[in-house]
């Protein structure tokens, strides 16, 4: 008998990843995905515990959950089981249990492997499951080789964990040290998921650069050479990773760019601040002018790639000189997007323990400041494109009826009036406007990849 899983998502594309392998380790057992959580009969909540305030959305989440978990024993329609996982999870187990004793499963993002027997235990013990270990096998070796389609882009991990401990971040105490898949295992994975109508794979890691793995013929590869092997693979149009650390950009890395062409011209890079003093009290290892020399050999390697970055501002001591200097390190790189943040503290990180912690309306005018140039840049680097011709991959319905949304090499978000049989397909669009966060065009041809994504329908979802 079918039952009904909801999962809700939180945070990175890492999370995202995540949240469909549960699915699939959960499919045997007779779950399947549902888009609402009302009459589920299980719910998990795969939390994130970067944002500012995570773990009280999770209980504002879970006291919704709870009314639903009643209302639907009252009714003798069965039992809700309800489950949190991610990084919230792993850092605050305990205290989820003690606040909120109705949760029957709480796991960290290392055990997922296990909730089929998680799930087991949940339903003949009393009280809640809670396992939040680092477990000394990896998780990659238990998930099920049949996974469910991901669609035309799908996200693979092949990275997990931290070793860099920024002062700032929590992911070493919640993802752990510093992991690599071996490269048969990534290997074998991008090809079940080609034949099953990927196009496009996103490599995803903590630090995705940082991957050292065994391949094949028994040396061991960094990205570069991984991003060479995947790219020999029949039908795998686009290949793009995220999220790198300026540390691990080795030359190699860096050639790909330029010489593979399925390699998108996008890259995430994040610096986090322009300022070598505050770069040096957030323990990122590198200056502002490392960094610069980075984006010098990548734009040498690769002329036309599109940056993007992460900045905190207001971190513990900031300086106005050294805001100044983010902003000048944004005005010499210039980005096509960026995310940008103000500071907050993280339970457990250094940098949430300093005294300089900053007013939040220094902070707020500082973000309002950096976020005002960004945006600048970006709407500059989408205004570029009008009345230029760029290949889309639509992988998604867009809102009204008779659009598709895709996605240019450069990451932009691309709208398009197109008949549904070219989903799944790269397609010639001219861009006739520039948006904020999209460009929106006309199709030209479909002449660029006229093959189909064979059972794929528009459905699906990424």
């Amino acid at each position: 008998m079918s039952k009904k899983l909801f999962i809700k998502t939180w945070g990175c594309q890492m999370n995202v990843y995540d949240s469909a392998r549960m699915a699939d380790v959960l499919a045997p057992l007779g779950y399947r995905p549902v888009e609402e959580p009302d009459g589920a009969d299980m719910v998990i909540l795969n939390t994130c515990h970067i944002r500012e305030k995570a773990s009280e959305k999770v209980f504002s989440e879970l006291g919704r959950l709870r009314q639903m978990k009643d209302a639907k024993a009252q009714a003798g329609d069965g039992r809700m089981i309800v489950a949190v996982a991610g990084c919230v999870a792993q850092a605050e187990g305990e205290e989820i249990v003690a606040r909120a004793p109705y949760v029957d499963i709480v796991f960290g993002p290392q055990t997922y492997h296990t909730l089929p027997e998680m799930v087991a235990k949940a339903t003949r013990a009393a009280g809640s499951v809670l396992n939040t270990d680092f477990p000394a096998e990896s998780k990659f070796d238990y998930l099920p080789d049949e996974a469910g389609s991901q669609g035309v882009a799908a996200f693979l991990a092949v990275q997990e964990g931290c070793d860099k401990f920024c002062t700032f971040c929590v992911v070493p105490y919640t993802r752990g040290a510093e992991f690599s898949r071996t490269g048969v295992q990534i290997l074998a994975e991008a090809r079940r998921l080609v034949a099953a109508g990927t196009r496009e794979i996103n490599l995803l890691g903590q630090n995705v650069n940082a991957w050292h793995g065994d391949g094949p013929d028994g040396t061991t590869w960094g990205l570069g050479r991984l991003v060479r092997e995947l790219a020999e693979i029949d039908g795998l149009e686009r290949i793009r990773y995220t999220t790198s650390h300026p540390r691990d950009m080795d030359d190699d890395l860096i050639r790909a760019h330029a010489e593979v062409p399925q390699l998108m011209p996008y890259l995430h890079l994040p610096v986090q601040a322009g300022s070598d003093r505050i770069l040096a009290a957030m323990n990122r290892k590198h200056t502002a002018d490392d960094y610069r020399r980075i984006i010098d050999k990548l734009r040498a390697a690769k002329p036309d790639l599109a940056l993007s970055g992460d900045f905190i501002v207001g971190f513990p001591g900031e300086s106005d000189a050294d805001f100044a200097e983010t902003l000048r390190l944004v005005t010499d790189v210039g980005y096509a997007q960026a995310y940008s943040f103000k500071y907050s503290p993280r339970p457990g990180t250094p940098a949430a323990l300093e005294h300089t912690q900053l007013p939040e309306e220094v902070k707020e005018s500082r973000l309002a400041a950096l976020q005002q140039l960004l945006n600048a840049q970006q709407q500059a680097f989408n205004q570029g494109f009008v009345g230029k011709t760029v290949p889309v991959l639509f992988d998604r319905k867009g809102k009204r009826d008779g659009q598709l949304l895709g996605r240019s090499p450069y990451m932009q978000s691309v709208y398009a009036e197109a008949n549904e049989r070219l989903f799944g397909r790269i397609v010639e669009i001219r861009i006739d406007g520039a948006h904020p966060n999209s460009l929106s065009g006309t199709v030209v041809t479909d002449e660029y990849h006229s093959s189909p994504i064979g059972t794929q329908t528009l459905e699906a979802t990424v």
